[in-house]
This record gives structure tokens, sequence and C-alpha cells, in this order.
């Protein structure tokens, strides 16, 4: 038995070395092919060479040289052929412009493209053969179960007979592939009798070493391992010259041994080693025949194995598993170079060989099918992941193979412009990653003697390891990023975005990670250094990058201008918190409004835009910028000036810089939220101020949902100060929406909930500048500025619910004045009411009546003058309904003389005008 097993080793060696030999030759041949079409198709395009001296100059001869006289088969010779015309270099050529020779002629050359298969050629030329493929190895296994139930031979001699029997199947496919017709390949490439005969004969091979290990035990694992091994990559050889479907079953023959063979002491070395060799082997046949299913599937199958060893293994050995995935990316880098395509034009072109004629196939080159950059990418990121959550241990820190496999593949998206979906899974996977592992945890390591990994050591891990390694990974991250874009972004600007972004998002995400999860959060000064080096290294590259003044850099300059920013916010949260962080974040967004003085990239004042989010969600985040126990009660100057003045002044100046700035979106934002700040400053030293110098997390007043109005009304302007600079259906209805919240805030909380008539809420010592001044008379006048500044812009009849929204929040302002100045502080109902409290609100009715008759007037406002007649109307009713019952004496005459007089001089003062008026045949007149 031994002898036999070593005449099949030699068998399979041989087959092996003949396959290589006629593969290279192939190859040769097709190079000769390219350079003739490339050497062809600039001869036409000058007009060097006409259609007779082409045509026949396309044959080729057996040892690759170009024969003039080598006839050219006919379209007819050719079986289910028809002939069309050459959609490559033929036709590119004829449509690149001609020389003014009128003898130059458009080549037009034959090739034979399949008609619609009928059912007869289904039914005889490919279900026989798929059949007739299965009856062989049906056939072979029932001989081999009828001599094992007689008892015909022995085990031994059965094995050698399924043998030869798989070894005369291969040598059979060999020659009738040798005998067939031309063209016949290429009509029937997944049903030729060849390949279906040399893959009944493998499966045979595999069958019979499997039979001889696991069944007769005739040969230990070793042996068994490596005949497999040998069967395996034999197939992937001859894979080369029967096609894909074949080098499949090599893979699976391979990447299926490891499992078949059982032993107690496995060589996890030897396992991934052979792993790699068989993924390397299907990727060169893969690369050589423009394959990219079977490279594809070998991809899945290494990173399998990967995921399946370090399930069900009770100690990993991280080396050999991050061997063989690194190996997978730097094969693919060099195997599979950036132009590759499994989509490009054929040309047929035939040459001599034994009395017959052979097909040589030229393809136009591009980029490489996506499958295989998924499919590569799945296979790192899966183990990398199962490295950060794993709770088996491991003989290494697992951060280490974690990054070694991400940066690897950050690499392989780095090096080629086609490869996106491994830079992109690079990235995502790095951020996942180190978020899982700081999230997780682990709590051992295992201990290694002097043989290996001999127990497990409960000892606590050094989470300094795990910090360190993340933030190597977001060095490497920057420096893949800014050389992927000084080197490939001016062939391919949408890579050099891709990786401008990875650049300036990754490094920061993962350096954000290591300061919250391993940080000293109130000043770290190695996070500090981080972040000022992730600064300075993207500003720099976008610089040298602006040098160059190529339109295919604006992309990468703009994204690292903002991560840089990012980058510099970073540092300044390491170092700093409450009030200097809410005040330094805008300094540096400043620093970057100024530098548009001397560049102009677009991104510059975007970064102030940004700067201002930042602080508007660090107010909503903590309104009193230092907390409640650090802010001082002095009205005005406490760290709310400085927290809320600053950056409006900032965002005001930054505004005012900028209103030359081509760009009218960031110049309109900014102009908008310079406003909004500055109002929101005014609001909450005022709302400070009013309570008694403390802003509580407590059930809001009337104070806190005035700011809260106010914002909201603020809100409504500054989208409608966008719609109208650059129109948007977001800004033009948000801007209605906001007024519309505004408006019910003011009618629920205003009028009603919040009320100090109703609730008793204390309206605070001063006089004017009280609880009724920011509760109502500043939404009020900011509700009468909104309306003003949306006549003609908006539909006339949200104008109009804006002013009277603000003529009766003015209204409440005024009455409720009233009745502070007679009752005091405290304004509630159950004080009841005074005789002069009574009769100061009709006076006050009256006065605001008038005065808005006046305006109404003189600005020609209907809507003032409406309002008008209805408080006029109000003090009217009260002067008959209340005033007359509850008034007594001087205050009741008074009440309706002074009512009387008013209505005289309001129907004197609308009869001077009516008649001043001309009248409607006048005017026309």
């Amino acid at each position: 038995m031994t002898s036999f097993l070593l005449f099949l080793i030699i068998g399979y060696v041989v087959a092996f070395f003949y396959t290589l030999n006629a593969s290279i030759k192939n190859s040769r041949r097709l190079d000769a092919v390219e350079k003739e079409l490339t050497a062809l198709k600039a001869q036409i395009a000058t007009g060097t060479v006409t259609v007779a001296e082409a045509v026949p100059a396309t044959t080729l001869s057996k040892e690759g040289d170009a024969e003039a006289e080598a006839p050219v088969p006919q379209a007819d010779a050719k079986p289910e052929a028809k002939e069309t015309e050459l959609p490559i270099a033929a036709q590119a050529a004829a449509r690149e412009p001609a020389p003014e020779d009128d003898a130059t002629q458009t080549l037009v050359l034959p090739v034979f493209s399949r008609e619609k298969e009928s059912f007869e050629s289904r039914l005889g030329a490919r279900w026989a053969v798929w059949a007739g493929g299965l009856a062989l190895a049906l056939g072979g296994i029932f001989l081999v179960k009828y001599s094992i139930e007689s008892g015909l031979l022995s085990p031994a001699v059965r094995l050698a007979m399924a043998a030869i029997f798989g070894l005369l199947l291969m040598a059979a496919g060999e020659a009738i592939r040798r005998k067939a017709v031309p063209g016949i390949e290429a009509a029937y490439a997944n049903a030729m009798i060849p390949g279906i005969l040399t893959a009944a004969g493998s499966l045979t091979l595999f069958g019979v070493v499997y039979a001889a290990y696991g069944i007769y035990d005739y040969i230990g694992p070793t042996t068994a391992f490596v005949i497999l091994a040998v069967v395996a990559l034999a197939t992937l050889a001859l894979s080369l010259l029967h096609g894909q479907a074949l080098a499949g079953l090599g893979l699976f023959g391979s990447m299926i041994t490891p499992a078949l063979i059982s032993t107690e002491t496995p060589n996890i070395w030897a396992l991934f080693v052979f792993l790699t060799i068989s993924w390397l082997a299907t990727a060169l046949a893969g690369r050589s025949q423009r394959w990219h299913i079977v490279p594809a599937l070998a991809n899945i199958g290494l990173g399998l194995w990967a995921l399946g060893y370090m399930t069900f293994t009770d100690i990993i050995k991280a080396e050999p598993v991050i061997a063989g995935l690194m190996a997978m990316i730097a094969g693919s880098i060099w195997i599979w170079p950036g132009k590759y395509s499994t989509h490009a034009n054929e040309l047929s072109v035939y040459g001599p060989r034994s009395g017959g004629y052979f097909p040589v196939v030229a393809k136009l080159m591009g980029r490489p099918p996506i499958v295989l950059n998924l499919t590569l990418a799945m296979a790192i990121v899966l183990p990398a992941v199962w490295f950060s959550v794993i709770e088996t241990a491991l003989t290494m820190h697992p951060a280490f193979p974690m990054a070694v496999l991400i940066l690897g593949l950050a690499a392989y998206g780095a090096g080629r412009n086609h490869a996106v979906w491994p830079a992109i899974f690079a990235a995502l996977a790095a951020l996942g990653c180190a978020n899982l592992m700081a999230q997780i945890g682990l709590d051992f390591l295992p201990a290694l003697g002097g043989g290996g990994v001999t127990a497990l050591a409960a000892t606590p891990v050094d989470n300094g390891i795990q910090a360190s390694v993340i933030r190597v990974m977001g060095i490497l991250f920057l420096l893949f990023g800014a050389e992927a874009v000084r080197r490939r972004s001016a062939n391919d600007p949408s890579f050099g975005a891709l990786w401008a972004a990875i650049a300036s998002t990754v490094p920061l995400g993962l350096g954000i990670i290591s300061f919250v999860e391993y940080g000293n959060l109130g000043r770290d000064w190695l996070h500090a250094a981080y972040g000022l080096s992730i600064g300075l290294v993207l500003l720099g590259s976008a610089y040298r990058l602006s040098l160059k003044r190529d339109d295919a850099f604006e992309w990468p300059i703009n994204i690292m201008t903002i991560g840089s920013f990012l980058a510099f916010t970073f540092l300044v949260h390491t170092l700093t918190s409450g009030l200097a962080t809410t005040i330094l974040i805008p300094v540096i967004g400043f620093g970057y409004v100024l530098a548009t003085r001397q560049s102009r990239w677009a991104a510059l004042p975007w970064t102030m835009a940004i700067a201002c989010i930042f602080v508007l969600g660090r107010i909503a985040w903590e309104p009193t910028i230092v907390g409640p126990q650090n802010l001082g009660t002095t009205p005005v100057f406490n760290a709310l000036l400085p927290g809320y003045g600053i950056p409006a002044l900032l965002a005001v100046a930054s505004a005012w810089l900028l209103r030359d700035w081509p760009g009218l979106r960031v110049k309109n934002f900014l102009q908008a939220v310079a406003s909004l700040m500055a109002l929101l400053a005014v609001a909450i030293l005022v709302r400070h101020a009013m309570n008694g110098g403390v802003l509580t997390e407590t059930v809001p007043t009337l104070g806190e949902q005035s700011i809260y109005t106010l914002l909201t009304i603020g809100m409504s302007g500054v989208l409608m100060t966008l719609d109208l600079k650059s129109p948007s259906p977001v800004f033009r209805y948000g801007s209605m929406l906001a007024g519309i919240v505004a408006m019910f805030n003011v009618l629920v909380a205003h009028f009603i909930g919040l009320n100090p008539y109703f609730t008793g809420e204390n309206t605070g010592p001063w006089p004017v500048i009280n609880l009724l001044l920011i509760g109502y008379l500043l939404p009020a006048l900011a509700y009468g500025g909104l309306a003003w500044y949306a006549r003609g812009k908006r539909p006339q009849l949200y104008v109009t619910l804006l002013a009277l929204c603000g003529a009766a929040l003015g209204f409440a302002w005024a009455t409720l004045s009233v009745r502070r100045f007679w009752q005091g502080e405290n304004i509630a109902d159950w004080k009841g009411f005074l005789q002069g409290e009574t009769y100061s609100y009709s006076v006050v009715w009256l006065a605001i009546g008038v005065l808005l008759l006046v305006l109404g007037s003189r600005f020609d406002a209907k809507s003032l003058r409406l309002a008008s007649a209805a408080l006029v109307f109000l003090a009217v009713a009260k002067a008959f309904l209340i005033d007359m019952s509850n008034l007594e004496g001087v205050l009741r005459a008074l009440s309706f003389i002074g009512l009387g007089v008013v209505l005289i001089g309001i129907g004197l003062f609308y009869q001077k005008i009516l008649t001043a008026r001309p009248k409607p045949q006048e005017a026309q007149g």
C-alpha cells in the first residue's frame, strides 16, 4: 500500500508540473496576442496598415509569433456561431480621428457569439454530460460497495482499483480536451466533458485517501493530510485547463481536508500554512484565468477557518491566525492589481496547433470585481471583532491581533483605488472593536511556560496596553489617509475624499474612546498631545495639497480642514472643562475665520458654524455653564456673561468678517446663529437676575418658559432668513412651524399654566425689570418684530396670527403691570381688586387703544387699527359692566367721562381721516 501511495504522489507531481507548463505557455500566448493587438491598433490609427494587411496579422503561431500567412477560420466553420463586429480595439481605433487619407478604412474583424441555445442543445450537450459524470461517480461507488458486500477483493486491492479508476478518468479528460473541437469550450463552458471527467477522478481520489485513513487505518493522519493536500492542489492546478468549476472543487477539497483529519496533537501553524497555500494557489489561478467567484470563496473559507478555530479551541494561538490572514491581505495587494476586470470585452484569435486551431482570448483590463473586496474585508473584520469580544484565553494581548488585522486591511484600502469597501470596513471595525474592547474588558490572560501555554492565570489585564494600541491605530490611520490622499486623489478624487474623511474621523474617534475609557477626564496631557498631533497633521496636509492648485484636491482639503478643527476641539476638552471649554471652542473657530483673509478654502467658515453648534449643545446640556453650585448670584456679572456673551460676540464678529464671502449658506447661517446667540445671552442674563441669581432644574417657571418662547421665536426668524437667502422647503415650513409652536407656548403657558395671576408666582422686586418683562413684554416685542419681518414673505394669515399674538402679550403685560402697581410683587387672584386698580385698567386700555390707532394710521396698518378698536370695545364693555357697579364716587364719574372723551376723540379722528381721503371716483378722475 505504501508503494501505491508513493506512486500516486509521483503521478500527481508530474501532472502538476505538466499543467503548470501548459499554463505558462498559454499565458505567453495571451501576452503575445495583447502586444500584437496594441501594435495593430496603433498602426491602424496612423493609417500605416490597411484592412487587407491587418486581418491576416491577427493569427498566432504555436510559439506566440505573428504569422502573416496563417489563415483565419471562417465564420461558417464554427458551430452555433455567427459573425459580428468586434467591440474593442478595432472599433476603438475606428472611433479615433483618422488621417486625411482616402485609403484608410475602418477595421472590422470577425468574432463569434453564441445564438440562443435550443432545448435540444441543452438536453444533448449539457444535461447528458452532467448526468454522465454523476453516473460515473455513482458507478464507482456501487462497484466498491458490491465488492465490499461480496468480499471479492481485499481493502487494499479495492482502494488501488479505485485510485486507478480515478486516474483513468483524469487521463480520459485530458485526452478528450486535447482533441476538442475549436470553439466548443466557449459554447459549453459549464458542461465540458474533460472538466467533468477530471472532477469525477478528483473526487474518487479524495475518497480513496480518506478511506485509507478513516476506515481502514492504512495511513496515519500526517500522511493522509499530505496526500489530500496534494490532491486538492493538483485539482487546482488542473483547473487552469478545465475551468473555474474544477477550481471550486479543488478549493473545497483544500478547505475540507483539515476537517477530515483528526489528531490529538494538532499543529496550528501547519494548518494555517496549508490554508494559506491553498488560498494563494486559488488566487493565482483566479488572477491568471480572470475568475472571481472561486477566489471570493477562498477568502470566505480562510476567514471561516479563523473564526472556527478561535471559537472551538480552549486556548487561541493568535500568531498563526494573524499570519494566515495577513498573508491573504498581502496576496490580495500583489495578486489583484489595480487594473483587472471580469467584464472585459473578448477578442477571439485563432492559431494553428496539432492540425487545428485553438482560441486565445484577450481581455481589456479594468477594476477587480467588488465581491473580492467585500469577501476579503469580511474575512478580516470578523476575526478582528472576535478578538475584541471573545473570552477564550490567548497567547497575546487581544488588542495586538485586532489592531494588526484592521491595520493590514486599512493598508490594502489605502494602497488600491478600487479597495473602497476594505477601507470603509477597516474604519468601522477600528472604531467598533476599540469601543467593544473598552466596554467588555478582559479578566485574564494565559500564562506561558517554556513549551507554550501551560495554565491560565487570573491576572488583571493592563488597560494601558489597550489604550496605547488604540492610539497607535489612530496615528497609523492618519498616516495612511494622508498618504492615500496625496498620492491618489489626482487620479480619483472620490477616493481621496473617502480617505480624507477616514483620516479625519477614525483617529479622532479612537482618541475619544481612549480618553473617555482610559484617560484622566480632568486634565490629560497625553491625549492632548495626541489631539494636537492629529490637528497639525491634517492642517499641514491640507496646506500641502492646496499648493498643488488642483481641483481634484478640493474635497480632501475641506474635509481635512474640518477634521483639524475637530481635533483641536478634542484637545481643548482634554485640558479644560466648563467655562474655559465653552469659550475656547468658538475662539478656535474664529481663528479659522481669520484664516479666510489668506486662504479661500470653503471649509474655513464652516468651522465657526460647527463651533457655534457645539456651544449651543453645551448650553443645552448645562445652561449654567459652570454648574448650579458654582454659578454666582450677582446679576449680569457672573459666569453666564462670558459663557454666553463671548461666543455670541465671536459669532457676530465672524458674520461681519464674512459679509463678502461667496458662500451664501454659511454666511447666512452665521448671521442667523449670531442673532440667536445674542438673543439667548440677553434672555439668560435677564432670567438669572429675575430669579435671585439661581438657575435651577425644577419645574419651569414663567421666566424659564419665556426663554423657550424667545428661542422658538428666534429660531423662526433664523429659518426665515435662511430661506430668503437660500430658498429651501425645510427653512420655509420650519420657520412657520417654529412660530406656531411659540404661539402654542404662549396660549398654554403664558396665559394659563404659568400666569402669575393664577400661580401666585412672585414677580420680583424691581418695578419694570421683573418677571412680567421677560414673560410678556419681551415675547410681545419679539412677535411684533417677527410679524413685521414676515410681511410679504409669509402667508397673510400667518403674519396676522403673529401680530395678534404679540398684541395679546403686550396687552397682558400692561394689564398685569397695572395689577402689580396696586398689589405689589404678588398679583395672585385671591387678593381681589381695588377700586383704583379697576379704574387704572380702563385708563391703560384706552391709552393703548389710542396709541394703536395712531400707529395704525401712521403706518397704514389695518391690523393695528382693528386691534385698537378691540381694546376700545373692551374698555367700553368694562365701563358699563364692571365700573358702573364696582366703582363709587368720583372714580365712577371719571371712568365714564374719560371713556366719553376718548370715544368722541376717536370719532373725530376717523371723520377727519375719512373726509381727507379721496373718493374712489375722484381718484379715478
